[in-house]
């Protein structure tokens, strides 16, 4: 058994170690990634939107007998992500004005990415318990699964007000949660992959909401043709990035 705490262990360390995925842009001067950190931001619209309705709804789906409560908790995940960011806003507002405040988004993408890796966590240590091989198999999805979205939340935090290093430091704590979610699945076992069940159309929830509520007005802001198309195509790149991890589930 120890073996495989071990074998767990290393691989949420190495998925939490993924989150670092936007230390090459540390290299590149402000004026180029404000240049084009729209594209990132399509690339997140494409990959949480992917997430939701490639991997974590038809996953919820699966896994129970009740078709209406996992679309009621989707329902549920957007309206609670929809209160928090009510919540931000308000908070936002209340304090003196001051060119370095940070926008909501960027607190909300941190909540729902540290609420996601939870997940991630759980899921990799329930699969070592059923045996190692499937849960390195389940790690290498995982893994794949987060570049993409890594990349994008990165490129949200940055466009949210973030200095780079800040962004890249929140953004690991986030994908720490992962450790949490790995501890959860040894303590409680079947337990665990219950909560998962429930946990994963929430989460599905909150990443439509992002996507849907906050970068794609965000983009919207482009008016000119040519990046226009730019765009659609890195949300379109972020898509298939989660169609292809099917390959590997």
């Amino acid at each position: 058994m120890t073996i495989i705490y071990i074998y767990a262990f290393i691989s949420v360390i190495i998925v939490s170690f993924v989150s670092l995925v936007g230390v090459f842009s540390l290299s590149l001067k402000e004026e180029i990634l404000k240049k084009y950190i729209s594209l990132f931001i399509s690339l997140a619209v494409g990959a949480l939107l992917g997430d939701a309705f490639i991997h974590l709804i038809p996953e919820a789906f699966e896994n129970s007998s009740s078709p209406s409560i996992i679309s009621l908790l989707i329902i549920f995940g957007i309206l609670i992500f929809f209160t928090i960011e009510k919540f931000l806003h308000w908070h936002h507002h209340g304090e003196e004005e001051d060119i370095f405040h940070i926008h909501p988004v960027g607190k909300l993408i941190i909540f729902t990415d540290g609420f996601h890796n939870l997940i991630d966590g759980i899921i990799i240590g329930v699969s070592f318990l059923v045996s190692i091989p499937i849960g390195i198999a389940t790690t290498l999805a995982v893994v794949l699964h987060e570049i993409p979205q890594e990349i994008g939340d990165f490129a949200v935090l940055i466009n949210s007000g973030y200095e780079k290093k800040k962004a890249l430091w929140l953004n690991f704590l986030s994908a720490l949660m992962a450790i949490l979610g790995l501890i959860v699945a040894f303590i409680f076992g079947s337990i665990a992959t219950t909560f998962t069940t429930w946990v994963l159309p929430i989460a599905a929830g909150g990443f439509i909401y992002i996507a849907v509520a906050d970068l794609i007005p965000e983009l919207q802001k482009t008016k000119g043709l040519r990046y226009s198309i730019l765009q659609i195509l890195a949300a379109i790149i972020g898509i298939m990035a989660m169609l292809v991890l099917v390959l590997f589930e």
